[in-house]
C-alpha cells in the first residue's frame, strides 16, 4: 500500500504526545532542540476554540523546525489548522474517513494494543501505527499494560514505521530497545521535566548510543 506520510515520518523517532502545559510554546521550542522530532498535540479537557488556539501555536511552533505536528483524534481541526496530519484510537472515527478528511499527502496515524489490532491496521490507509502502552500508564487510565510480547511481535511484522508507546524513559529505553523498538512516544518524562531540552537530550543520547 502507498503511504505518502512516510515522507513525513522519514526517520523521525522521538514523539512527544502532550497536552497544554505551562509555557507551552517554549517547551515545545525547548524539547525539539533537545531531539524531539515528531509533535503531538492530545488534551481531552480543552474546548474546541482552545484546541484550535493550542493548535495554532504548536503548528507555527513544530513548522520554525520543520517538525511534523499531529493532532490527536480531530482531523477537522487538523485540517482547519494545516497540520501535519492525525492521530486516532481503536474507538475513533475509521482510518478512512480521516484520509477522506484530510487527503491523500497528510499523516494518518493508528493506536494498536494487541495483535488483532495490529494484523487489523495491515490494510488501513495509515501511515504509522503505534504500539502499547507496554505498561499501565496515567494517559491511558483503565488499559492494562501489553507487555514486550506484543512489542516484539510488532517489531517482526511491522512494513510501516511504529513508535512503541508506555513510560519511555532513560531507564526503560533500554529493555524497549532490545525488544526491537526504534522509534518512541514519549509523555510525562518531558512534559513533567523541569530540564525538557536536556531531557529529551538524553533520550537521544541513548538511542545514538544504542545504534
Amino acid at each position: 500500500m502507498d503511504r505518502p506520510g512516510n515522507k513525513l515520518i522519514g526517520r523521525r523517532r522521538l514523539y512527544l504526545c502532550t497536552p497544554l502545559v505551562a509555557n507551552f510554546e517554549s517547551f515545545l521550542e525547548n524539547v525539539i532542540r533537545g531531539g524531539v522530532d515528531m509533535v503531538q498535540l492530545r488534551d481531552k479537557s480543552l474546548s474546541d476554540k482552545e484546541l484550535i488556539a493550542t493548535a495554532q501555536v504548536a503548528k507555527k511552533v513544530c513548522k520554525g523546525f520543520n517538525v511534523p505536528f499531529i493532532i490527536n483524534d480531530r482531523p477537522d481541526i487538523a485540517l482547519y489548522v494545516d497540520a501535519d496530519g492525525v492521530h486516532i484510537g481503536q474507538d475513533d472515527i475509521p482510518a478512512s474517513l480521516c484520509r477522506k478528511i484530510l487527503g491523500t499527502k497528510k499523516i494518518v496515524g493508528l493506536s494498536t494494543h494487541a495483535k488483532e489490532e495490529f494484523d487489523a491496521s495491515i490494510n488501513e490507509p495509515i501511515d504509522y501505527i503505534s504500539a502499547g502502552p507496554v505498561v499501565q500508564t496515567p494517559t491511558k487510565p483503565g488499559r492494562m499494560g501489553t507487555g514486550t510480547d506484543y512489542i516484539k511481535y510488532v517489531a517482526a511484522k511491522s512494513k510501516m514505521p511504529w513508535f512503541l508507546t508506555g513510560n519511555v524513559n532513560p531507564e526503560t529505553i533500554s529493555d524497549y530497545l532490545n525488544s526491537g523498538a526504534r522509534r518512541f512516544v514519549v509523555v510525562r518524562y518531558l512534559t513533567q521535566s523541569k530540564s525538557p531540552e536536556q531531557d529529551a537530550t538524553n533520550l537521544v543520547n541513548l538511542l545514538e548510543s544504542y545504534r
